[in-house]
């Protein structure tokens, strides 16, 4: 990567348009964009306005927002109208609702009226939905062109459009009346009409679904590419399989970062600074540290107890934290296997008696483990029998709790990743102390 930077500095101090095209034919744009952020600014403002609109279109798309409009914002204004007009609609929305409102009225006037429109229409849609994330650059059809209107049409105006692979039939008020294949169309015979080939019905979404949802759905499917739609049917743009996966990587990466008790990162980690990273973790730590204080006043009404056997605090560590680990490892399976779909409420009694069945042989196998740990400590064997059934049942209370609680969010339409591992353990914690000194003073009358 040094060695293409310094190539390029130097390429750019003789700004020779031959030896930029060789430089660039040899990497991909999103390579292009990696060695552009590390460039100074004003050799970024050469670069772009050197290089072919089109790919520098598709650099651009690579890079941050804030990036993106110290480009636009610094280049002449020719260069601004041909790059953002050049670019992808739902990159361009996601560039104008990351800058100051002010900025973003400056760069739509570069835009066409009709298109700004569109993009206006992207914007006024709630975040992290279909109307959001969709794009207008698809291509569309009329139901009773022929296949051979239709390949005019492409190649028309494919170059626009974010895929090829599909065409979109529309009705007289714009209405999504069903779509057909490029091969398809290539296939058929000439002078066929779209009508005649057109798969009716296609799956598409309404512009309020969750991209999560969306993603599922196109996944489901096996689809590149699903049209997003209004509530009258009328056409709003697509969803593309790349904008998806990158729908999922986040929801995914939300998800690591709620199982872990931290709120979700809004933008990438460097860009964080130390103290948005204290704002992110501090109130889950407070709220799981009130929480856990609830362990010492359980081990305090259990005083007497230890001061009769002072062994029984050997395997305090041991348990709580046995406990903890299980609920962990259950409640991450099961968050999972409700955002994918694979587990839903009306499957809770099923995960109910799968968890507690497996809780019962884990625990079986932590209390052997357990009995053989009070033996190599010399204990008696009567606290070595309570700290064995001890694990048996906080290990089963634990696959308990972490199997209904994400069920039960789920249900009431929160995130069930908030039930996170950090949650999980400290709830376990003190349960777990009760039934431990519960069990001791039951089976060594205390």
């Amino acid at each position: 990567m040094e060695n293409k930077i310094h190539e390029l500095k130097l390429i750019l101090q003789e700004k020779n348009l031959e030896n930029i095209n060789e430089f660039v034919s040899h990497l991909q744009p999103y390579d292009i964009a990696s060695i552009l952020v590390e460039l100074e600014q004003d050799e970024q403002l050469v670069f772009i306005s050197i290089v072919p609109i089109q790919l520098g279109a598709e650099i651009l798309e690579y890079l941050e927002p804030e990036l993106q409009y110290k480009v636009l914002h610094r280049i002449k204004d020719k260069f601004t109208s041909s790059l953002l007009n050049e670019m992808s609609s739902d990159t361009i929305v996601n560039l104008l609702l990351s800058i100051h409102p002010h900025q973003a009225k400056k760069l739509m006037e570069f835009l066409p009226d009709d298109y700004r429109k569109k993009i206006n229409t992207l914007m006024n849609y709630e975040p992290n939905t279909a109307g959001r994330l969709a794009t207008v650059d698809y291509i569309a059809a009329r139901i009773n062109w022929t296949v051979d209107q239709a390949l005019q049409h492409v190649r028309k105006v494919g170059h626009e459009a974010e895929i090829v692979s599909y065409i979109y039939v529309l009705g007289s008020r714009g209405e999504l009346v069903g779509v057909v294949s490029l091969k398809e169309i290539i296939l058929a015979k000439s002078g066929t009409k779209l009508g005649e080939i057109i798969q009716e019905d296609p799956i598409s979404v309404t512009v309020d679904i969750h991209q999560e949802e969306a993603a599922d759905i196109l996944s489901n499917y096996d689809l590149v590419a699903i049209p997003v739609v209004a509530h009258d049917q009328r056409m709003i743009g697509i969803l593309t399989v790349d904008d998806l996966i990158d729908v999922i990587h986040e929801e995914a990466t939300e998800d690591f970062q709620k199982l872990g008790g931290s709120q979700p990162l809004a933008e990438p980690y460097f860009k964080n600074s130390i103290w948005g990273l204290f704002r992110k973790r501090i109130g889950w730590l407070l709220i799981l540290f009130i929480a856990e204080a609830y362990t010492g006043t359980v081990l305090r009404h259990y005083e007497d107890t230890l001061s009769e056997q002072i062994a029984l605090a050997f395997f305090v560590p041991l348990l709580i934290g046995t406990g903890g680990n299980t609920g962990s490892q259950t409640v991450t399976t099961l968050v999972r296997a409700l955002a994918v779909g694979e587990v839903q409420f009306n499957d809770m009694f099923k995960v109910f008696r799968k968890e507690v069945a497996t809780g019962f042989f884990l625990g079986i196998t932590m209390g052997v483990v357990a009995l053989i740990r009070a033996f190599f400590l010399g204990v008696d064997i009567n606290i070595g029998a309570v700290v064995a059934i001890s694990a048996l049942f906080i290990v089963i209370w634990a696959s308990t709790v972490a199997a209904i609680l994400p069920m039960i969010l789920h249900k009431l339409k929160i995130d069930p990743a908030v039930v996170s591992g950090p949650f999980i353990t400290t709830l376990v914690d003190g349960t777990g102390l009760i039934i431990y000194f519960t069990l001791a003073k039951i089976l060594l009358h205390i």
